[in-house]
């Protein structure tokens, strides 16, 4: 059985790794040199390994030390955005609501999901992060940010406790950069043979766009795959290929990236989900955002569509 760990003697021992040495911790600490190298000591002997080593006169982490360091940095950061955010609650405070976007979900449809935040009568400041699903997940579950916005659920097997709320969902569409002279006509088969972007493997669009395209007898050429759906609209605006997009951002991907609509693929809908930490989502910002989401993706048409989701 591990032995309880004296965390200030922890917070002594990443002093000295974080400042390079004893006498340097120490004088930030306002200690004595032998009293932190005393403390440093009596750390390495509960846990039964030695965390610094002499290399001359300097003193150098050791391998346990080295991942001693790494958790003892997490957790201080960590205690260090618990100060910050108990800091910033109500009494005239602004109180703190940390979001994750998945690099998949359009990022003018976020704003849009998050809006609503903005708009509650309490002093709030909305925090986004972006990255991959399963990292944001995994911050997730530590409670470091408080909700998730993604095109998947909570996939099988990760071993999270997070919970999948289901926003709604978007028709997709093709756009392409406006062209001087007409499209040609007869869409999709217009596109065969054409360039042809497309979202990352992570994105279940990807594969979703490809297999409509079979079911269609069309073959374009995929010119490229983008994880962020920015970059996938960025290169569409410089004229690189056609793109898919939800229906939902028709006006904004006109407006911003100067690209039409070339066609709807008819059966096709791509789903957007907030995942939180707590089963029916207490906090007013995620109450906000799921009562939000109908007007942020629009109405759902009444026809079948084929969801786009894990």
């Amino acid at each position: 059985m591990a032995r309880p760990i004296n965390y200030k003697h922890l917070h002594y021992f990443w002093a000295v790794a974080r400042w390079g040495g004893i006498t340097r911790a120490a004088g930030h600490l306002n200690l004595t040199p032998q009293t932190l190298s005393g403390q440093v000591k009596q750390l390495e002997a509960s846990l039964g390994v030695a965390l610094f080593r002499m290399v001359g006169k300097r003193l150098e982490l050791t391998e346990a030390g080295r991942t001693a360091y790494g958790y003892a940095q997490d957790m201080f950061a960590l205690g260090e955005e618990l100060g910050h955010a108990l800091a910033t609650l109500p009494g005239g405070r602004t109180s703190l609501f940390r979001v994750g976007i998945a690099d998949a979900v359009p990022k003018s449809l976020a704003q849009r999901l998050l809006e609503p935040v903005l708009a509650l009568p309490d002093s709030m400041r909305l925090v986004c992060h972006e990255g991959e699903f399963e990292s944001l997940l995994a911050r997730l579950a530590l409670h470091r940010i408080d909700l998730v916005l993604s095109t998947r659920p909570m996939p099988p097997g990760l071993g999270f406790k997070v919970f999948t709320h289901q926003l709604g969902e978007s028709p997709i569409g093709l756009y392409r950069l406006r062209r001087e002279r007409p499209e040609p006509p007869g869409f999709p088969r217009s596109m065969h043979g054409q360039p042809l972007l497309l979202p990352g493997h992570d994105a279940p669009l990807r594969d979703a766009v490809l297999s409509w395209f079979e079911g269609h007898r069309v073959v374009p050429h995929v010119v490229a795959e983008c994880d962020d759906t920015a970059l996938l609209k960025a290169f569409g605006a410089a004229g690189a290929g056609a793109f898919p997009a939800p229906l939902a951002i028709r006006e904004e991907v006109a407006r911003r990236h100067g690209c039409v609509l070339l066609g709807e693929l008819d059966g096709l809908s791509e789903s957007y989900f907030a995942v939180t930490s707590e089963r029916r989502g207490s906090h007013p910002a995620i109450q906000a955002v799921m009562a939000g989401a109908a007007a942020a993706l629009g109405p759902a048409k009444p026809s079948k569509k084929r969801k786009v989701s894990v």
